[in-house]
C-alpha cells in the first residue's frame, strides 16, 4: 500500500475497507460489549488492539487502520463528548455560547497516551507487509461537531460560520494545531501512513470550501511536514464533488480519497499526475452481495486502473454488510 501511495502502480491493487474493525463483526460486537461506553473503548489499548486485529484475521486486507474516533481531539482539548447509542456522538454546541473557549492544546498528547500506546502494540502486532494507518478528523468536521454538538444536516455550523467568522476561523487554527500533534504522536508511535477524514465537505460553496476546508487542511500538511512527518497522508474530501480538484492539488496531501458518486475519471483528470487514488465502491454493495457485488466490484476495478489505486469503500462499511460478502469481495480483487 505504501508503495501505490508513493505513485506506483499495482495489479491487483491493495485494499482495506473504512472502518473495517466495527459492528458488521459478531466478535466486534462482543469486544465492545466489554467496555462501558465508546470512549473507554477507544482509549483502552488491549481491547482497541483486537479490534483492529479482528478484521486481519478474517480477510486478506493490506493494511490496518487505528481503532480510534475524530472526536477523541476535542475531548483531549477539554470540551465534554459522549456518545447516546443508535444515535451517534454528543458535545456541549458551541453555537449555544457567546465566549467560546476551545480548551488547552498543551493537554492534547499526554490526554491521548492510551491511543499512542495501541499504535504502538499495533506496529508489533501487524504483519511488516501490512501498513498500519493513523488517522483524524480535519479541521472543519471536527469543528461542524464541536459548533453543533452532533452532526445531521450541518446547517449550523455553516450559519455560523457566516455569522461568526472569527471564532470559526479561531476554533479552526486551534484544530490545525491539535490534530497536527495527534497524526504526529500517531507517526512516532508506528503508524505508516495518514487518512485525514473530511466527512462533512458536502454542501459548501466555493468561498466557503476554500476558507474552511482547503486553508485550514493545506495548513495542517504544511504543520505536519515542519513537525518531521514523511509519511504519506491521504485525504478523504467526501461530498466535495467538483471541488475534488482543488482540494487534491491545493493541500498537499500525497493521496485522494474518492466517494461513492464522484467519477473514478473525474478523479483522475482533476488530481495532480500520478496521484494515487482510493475508493469507491458503494457499501451497500456489502450489503447486497451476490452478481450485483461482483459486477460492481469489477467495474470499479476497471474504472480506477489507468494510475495508482487503492481499493476501498466510498464511504464507511455499515453495520448490516455481510462478513462473507466482504471476504467474497477480497477474493475477487485479490484474483485481478
Amino acid at each position: 500500500m505504501i508503495r501505490v501511495l508513493r505513485g506506483e502502480r499495482l495489479d491487483p491493487p491493495p485494499v482495506w475497507i473504512m472502518r473495517q474493525a466495527g459492528r458488521y463483526l459478531p466478535e466486534y460486537r462482543a469486544l465492545r460489549a466489554r467496555a462501558k461506553d465508546f470512549l473507554t473503548f477507544c482509549y483502552t489499548p488491549d481491547i482497541a488492539v483486537e479490534a483492529v486485529l479482528q478484521p486481519l484475521r478474517r480477510f486478506d486486507l493490506d493494511a490496518a487502520i487505528l481503532f480510534s474516533d475524530i472526536l477523541v481531539v476535542p475531548d483531549a482539548l477539554g470540551r465534554k463528548v459522549w456518545f447516546v447509542e443508535g444515535e451517534g456522538p454528543r458535545l456541549e454546541p458551541l453555537a449555544a455560547q457567546a465566549q467560546w473557549d476551545f480548551g488547552d492544546l498543551d493537554r492534547v498528547v499526554p490526554y491521548l497516551a492510551p491511543v499512542y500506546e495501541t499504535v504502538r502494540r499495533l506496529r508489533s502486532e501487524v504483519a511488516a507487509d501490512k501498513a498500519l494507518i493513523g488517522f483524524a478528523g480535519a479541521p472543519w468536521t471536527v469543528a461542524t461537531y464541536m459548533i453543533q454538538g452532533k452532526g445531521g444536516d450541518k446547517d449550523m455550523a455553516r450559519r455560523i460560520a457566516y455569522e461568526r467568522p472569527g471564532d470559526v476561523d479561531a476554533l479552526l487554527d486551534v484544530l490545525v494545531e491539535a490534530t497536527a500533534r495527534h497524526l504526529h504522536a500517531q507517526v512516532e508511535a508506528g503508524a505508516d501512513c495518514l487518512q485525514i477524514f473530511e466527512s462533512w465537505a458536502e454542501g459548501l460553496s466555493e468561498r466557503l470550501f476554500e476558507r474552511v476546508v482547503l486553508k485550514p487542511t493545506t495548513r495542517l500538511v504544511a504543520r505536519l511536514r515542519a513537525l518531521g512527518v514523511d509519511a504519506p497522508v491521504i485525504g478523504f474530501p467526501r461530498g466535495a464533488g467538483a471541488l475534488i480538484g482543488r482540494y487534491a492539488r491545493e493541500t498537499g496531501v500525497t493521496a485522494l480519497g474518492v466517494d461513492t458518486q464522484t467519477p473514478a475519471a473525474f478523479a483522475r483528470a482533476e488530481a495532480p499526475a500520478g496521484m494515487a487514488l482510493q475508493g469507491a465502491l458503494d457499501p451497500m454493495l456489502l450489503v447486497c452481495g451476490g452478481a450485483a457485488l461482483q459486477a460492481e466490484a469489477r467495474w470499479v476495478l476497471e474504472q480506477f486502473r489507468g494510475g495508482p489505486h487503492i481499493f476501498n469503500l466510498g464511504h464507511g462499511i455499515t453495520p448490516d454488510a455481510r462478513p462473507e460478502h466482504l471476504a467474497a469481495l477480497i477474493g475477487l480483487i485479490k484474483r485481478g
